[in-house]
C-alpha cells in the first residue's frame, strides 16, 4: 500500500506513478481532491472521453493528452463525475481503485520491470495524437493489450521525434528491440547536475553610460524564451518579478502545470511555463521534493536567475559580492522543466525525463535550452531540438583538471567550460608575531560579534579523525594540510565536520587550489580560510617556533577589477578531448562559473560549476537571438566561438588552473572565454544545415547506445568553427565555408598559427565578399612534419580585416600506430 491510495505498483493510469489519487469522497490522509492539475485552465480538455484501464464507466476512451507526464499526485476534475459525497459516485471511485488493483497484479506477473527508453527516429505523423497512438499500438503488440500498454508507458515523445519510455521486463525490451522500426532500446539512466559581477566582467554593463551595445540592441533579450531544464524554480524570488512585462508571446504553446505548492499564480509574465517529470525517479526521493515545478534544491533557481533574472539591486551574501543581481538577458521569458530531484546525498535525474522535457520544449516554443546536467549519451532529443531551430547549451562537467573527462560532446550542442572572473575574497590571517598572511574565504562575523580576536593556533596535520583524536583542538584554530590529491569537494566538508566535532573555533586549510572556497560555507560563521601550500608552510613554521601560537582571522573582503587577473579556466572544469567524438573539438567555449552570486529560494547565494557557466552562455544566446532572429543555431555557435577571448585584461595568454597552473589550450576553453558584444558582430560565421549532422552521425540499431559516429565520413569535415584531427599520419585536406554577416563588401586575409610539428596551408589565403558572393569555401591542408607517436598540439586559423577577427582553434595529434594509448 504505497502508491494509489497506498496500493503498490500502479503506473501510468493518468500519470506515471500514482500516489493518493483520491475522489473527494475517498479522502486520503493529506486530503487531496481528484481535480485536474496540469493545465492553465485547470481542466484537461476532452477529459470526459478519457479511459482509465480496467474501469468501464460512462464509455471513456483513450486520450493520451489526458495524462500529465511526471504528475505523481494526480488530481483530475471531471464535469460529469462530481464525486462529492455521492453514494453512487463514491461506489464508482471504489470500483476504479479495485479494478486498478487487478490490473497491477496482472502486470506484475510478467516479472521485474525497468524503465526503458525506446527510440523510433523521425516522426511518421505531424499530429502528436497519431504519434502517441502508434506507440500504444506497438507496445500493445508486445504486452498483449492496450490496457497493459497504457499502464506501462510513462512518457510519449511525439513533438520533436518519435519514441517512448515504458516500464518493461528485460524480455519485453528485447522483443521491442527486435522490431524493424525500432532504432534503439536503452535502460533509463540516472545523471547528475553539473552561479553578479560576472556580467559586468563580460562587458555586459547595465548601469554604465552607455550600457552594453548588445543589451541595447537586443532590448535586454525581450520576449526571447529560455527553457531551463533543471531542479525547478522558486517563483517568489525577486529575480522572477514580472513588473513591466507585456503579454506573453502569442507563439508560446506551453502550460503551467499545477502541483504541490504550485498554483496558477506562480506562473506570471516572467515564468511563462512550468512542467515537472517524476517518472523514473525513485519514490523515496520523490517524497523529499515538491511534486511540482517548485525548486527545493536551489540549483534550478540559481541557473534560471543567472540566464534571465530580473534586475535586483543591493544583493550580497553577508556583505560579500555586493552589487546588482541580474541575468544575462533580464527581459527574457522563462520556461521551467523540472527533471532533477533531491536525494539523500545529491541531486538525481533520469534520462527518460530529460528527453520528455526536450520533447515538450520543442512543442512549447522555447528559443534556447539551458541544461546544467551531465548525460552519458548525446541525446537525440537535443539534435531534434536543434533541427527545430532551438539552440541547446550544456555544461562540460566538473571532473577537471584531468583530460578526456568532458561530457555532452555532441557537435550539435554548445558545450561550456567554467572560467573565473576578476573577483576575489581576500581574508587576512595575522599570526602572533604580527606576520600577516592572506587566504580566501566567505567568512563573516555573526551578529553578536564586533571584532576579531587572537585565538590559540594548533597544527592538525591532515585533520583526519585519527589525527585529531590525539590533539586538543577545543576553542582553537586548526591548521589542516591536504596530504594527497583527491576530490577537494569531499575533503573540505569532512574536515570541517571533524574540527567542529572537536570543538574547534576556526580552520585554516592548506591545499593546492583555491577554486573551492564555497566549501567554507559549511562553517556557517566560523572562521574557515583556504590558503595555498606555501602560506600553509609559513603558518606551520610559525606554530613550530612558538610555545603558545595564536592567530587572528579577519572577515573576508570583496575585491574586483584588474588587480585580480582574469579570466582563468577553473580547476574543476572538465577538459577535452572527447573520447566519444575525438574529431569534434570540445569544449566549445568558456564562461564564468566560479563564485557566481544568484538567486536561491528567497535569498541569494554563491555557487560554482559548469552548471553556472552554462546559463551565462544561454543568456548571451538569448540576446543574440533577439538581435539576429533568423540566424541558425550553428551561426550563433560560430559567432560565440570565433570571437572569444584567449588573453586576460593585460594581454597575457589566458591561464588554466591545473596541476600545475598552465597556459590554457582549446581542450580547456574551446575558442576561449565568451565575448558577448563581439559575438553580436562576428563578421563571418561557419554555418551548418541542421540536416548535415546526419551525414556524419548515424543512429545505428542497437540495444545500449544511440547515435554512434559513422566511420565513412570523419566529423572534422563538418563545417564546425574548430578543427580536431586525432590521428594525423599523412597530409589531409579539410573544407570549410564561411558566410559574410557583416558589411556587404569585405575582404578577409588568413592568419595561420600552425600546431607544433604540423604545417597548415589555406587556399585561397584571401576571401573577397560582395553582394553577389556572400559565401566562400576554402581548403585547409594539414601536413605532419614529424614521424612520431605524438600528443596533441594546438594552433588556430584566423580570418581578419580592419573590423573583425574570426578565429577557430585547431587541435592535431600525429600518430604512427593504431590504438594509440598514452600510458606508461
Amino acid at each position: 500500500m504505497d502508491r494509489l491510495g497506498g496500493m503498490s505498483g500502479a503506473r501510468n493510469v493518468g500519470c506515471p506513478t500514482w500516489r493518493n489519487v483520491g475522489c473527494p469522497a475517498w479522502l486520503m490522509s493529506d486530503g487531496l481532491t481528484w481535480r485536474n492539475v496540469g493545465c492553465p485552465e485547470r481542466r484537461v480538455p476532452g477529459l470526459e472521453e478519457c479511459r482509465v484501464p480496467g474501469l468501464a464507466y460512462v464509455g471513456w476512451t483513450d486520450l493520451e493528452e489526458c495524462r500529465v507526464p511526471g504528475l505523481e499526485e494526480c488530481q483530475f476534475y471531471h464535469t460529469n463525475m462530481d464525486f462529492h459525497f455521492s453514494t453512487r459516485r463514491f461506489s464508482a471511485c471504489i470500483i476504479f481503485c479495485l479494478c486498478l488493483t487487478i490490473s497491477i497484479s496482472i502486470s506484475r506477473a510478467y516479472g521485474s520491470q525497468t524503465l526503458y527508453i525506446v527510440y523510433l527516429g523521425e516522426k511518421k505523423h505531424e499530429d502528436a495524437a497519431l504519434v502517441t497512438a502508434s506507440h500504444h499500438d506497438m507496445l500493445s503488440a508486445i504486452l498483449g493489450s492496450k490496457e497493459e500498454a497504457l499502464a506501462s508507458i510513462t512518457y510519449s515523445y511525439k513533438h520533436g521525434f518519435s519514441g517512448f519510455a515504458a516500464m518493461l521486463t528485460d524480455d519485453q525490451a528485447q522483443d521491442l528491440a527486435d522490431l524493424p522500426e525500432v532504432i534503439s532500446v536503452i535502460p533509463n539512466q540516472h545523471h547528475e547536475l553539473m552561479t553578479t559581477r560576472s556580467w559586468d566582467f563580460l562587458g555586459m554593463n547595465l548601469n554604465h553610460t552607455p550600457p552594453s551595445k548588445l543589451l541595447q540592441r537586443s532590448k535586454y533579450g525581450e520576449d526571447v524564451i529560455i527553457g531551463i531544464v533543471d531542479t525547478g524554480i522558486w517563483p517568489e524570488s525577486r529575480s522572477f518579478s514580472d513588473n513591466g512585462y507585456g503579454p506573453i508571446p502569442s507563439r508560446w504553446k506551453g502550460v503551467c502545470q499545477l502541483g504541490q505548492a504550485w498554483e496558477g499564480t506562480n506562473c506570471n509574465r516572467k515564468i511563462i511555463g512550468a512542467r515537472y517529470y517524476a517518472a523514473g525517479v525513485d519514490k523515496a526521493y520523490q517524497e523529499k521534493n515538491y511534486m511540482s515545478a517548485r525548486d527545493i534544491d536551489g540549483h534550478g533557481t540559481h541557473t534560471a536567475s543567472t540566464a534571465a533574472g530580473a534586475v535586483v539591486e543591493g544583493v550580497s551574501l553577508h556583505g560579500l559580492g555586493l552589487g546588482v543581481a541580474r541575468g544575462g538577458a533580464p527581459r527574457a521569458r522563462l520556461a521551467v522543466y523540472k527533471v532533477a530531484w533531491t536525494t539523500t546525498k545529491s541531486v538525481q535525474l533520469a534520462s527518460a525525463a530529460v528527453l520528455a522535457a526536450l520533447d515538450d520544449a520543442i512543442h512549447d516554443g522555447v528559443d534556447v535550452l539551458s541544461l546544467s546536467i551531465r548525460v552519458d549519451d548525446n541525446s537525440f532529443g537535443a539534435l531534434q531540438a536543434v533541427q527545430k531551430g532551438i539552440t541547446v547549451v550544456y555544461g562540460a562537467g566538473n571532473s577537471g583538471p584531468r583530460p578526456q573527462v568532458i561530457f555532452n560532446t555532441a557537435p550539435w550542442v554548445i558545450t561550456v567550460a567554467a572560467s573565473k572572473i576578476d573577483r576575489s575574497f581576500p581574508t587576512a590571517i595575522t599570526l602572533g608575531n604580527n606576520q600577516t598572511l592572506v587566504g580566501q574565504s566567505l567568512y563573516y562575523m555573526l551578529k553578536n560579534e564586533s571584532t576579531s580576536e587572537f585565538k590559540p593556533l594548533v597544527l592538525g596535520g591532515s585533520c583526519s579523525p585519527e589525527v585529531l583524536n590525539s590533539t586538543i583542538i577545543n576553542g582553537k584554530v586548526v591548521l589542516c594540510i591536504a596530504e594527497n590529491f583527491g576530490p577537494v569537494v569531499d575533503i573540505i566538508p569532512d574536515t570541517i565536520t571533524n574540527i567542529k566535532t572537536g570543538g574547534a573555533s576556526g580552520l585554516i586549510f592548506a591545499l593546492y587550489t583555491i577554486d573551492v572556497i564555497l566549501s567554507t560555507d559549511y562553517c556557517k560563521g566560523m572562521a574557515c580560510v583556504i590558503v595555498d601550500n606555501a602560506i600553509g608552510f609559513q603558518a606551520a613554521t610559525y606554530i613550530g617556533s612558538q610555545s603558545l601560537p595564536v592567530v587572528k582571522i579577519e572577515p573576508a573582503r570583496s575585491i574586483t577589477g584588474k588587480q585580480v587577473p582574469g579570466p582563468k579556466v577553473a580547476f574543476f572544469s572538465s577538459r577535452g578531448p572527447s573520447t566519444k567524438y575525438p574529431t569534434v573539438l570540445k569544449p566549445d567555449i568558456a564562461a564564468p562559473g566560479v563564485n557566481i552570486l544568484a538567486a536561491k529560494g528567497d535569498a541569494y547565494a554563491f555557487n560554482s560549476g559548469t552548471s553556472m557557466s552554462t546559463p551565462h552562455v544561454a543568456g548571451v544566446v538569448a540576446l543574440l537571438k533577439a538581435v539576429h532572429p533568423h540566424w541558425s543555431h550553428a551561426a550563433l555557435k560560430s559567432a560565440i566561438v570565433t570571437t572569444a577571448l584567449t588573453k586576460d585584461e593585460y594581454g597575457n595568454p589566458m591561464l588554466a588552473e591545473a596541476l600545475p597552473r598552465k597556459v590554457a589550450d582549446p581542450f580547456d576553453y574551446g575558442g576561449g572565454n565568451i565575448n558577448p558584444d563581439a559575438a553580436a558582430d562576428p563578421g563571418l560565421v561557419y554555418d551548418i544545415d541542421p540536416m548535415d549532422y546526419k551525414k556524419f552521425f548515424a543512429c545505428k540499431i542497437q540495444t545500449y547506445g544511440i547515435c554512434n559516429i559513422t566511420t565513412t565520413l570523419p566529423a572534422y569535415h563538418l563545417n564546425l568553427p574548430s578543427i580536431s584531427i586525432p590521428e594525423l599520419r599523412h597530409p589531409i585536406k579539410v573544407r570549410r565555408a564561411v558566410t559574410n554577416v557583416g558589411k556587404v563588401d569585405a575582404v578577409y586575409q588568413s592568419d595561420i598559427q600552425s600546431p607544433l610539428g604540423v604545417k597548415i596551408k589555406v587556399e585561397p589565403p584571401i576571401l573577397v565578399f560582395s553582394a553577389a558572393k556572400k559565401v566562400h569555401t576554402f581548403k585547409v591542408s594539414i601536413t605532419p612534419l614529424w614521424k612520431v607517436q605524438g600528443d596533441y598540439t594546438f594552433g588556430s586559423l584566423t580570418w581578419h580585416n580592419e573590423h573583425h577577427s574570426v578565429r577557430i582553434p585547431i587541435a592535431v595529434r600525429i600518430t604512427i600506430q593504431d590504438f594509440y594509448a598514452d600510458v606508461a
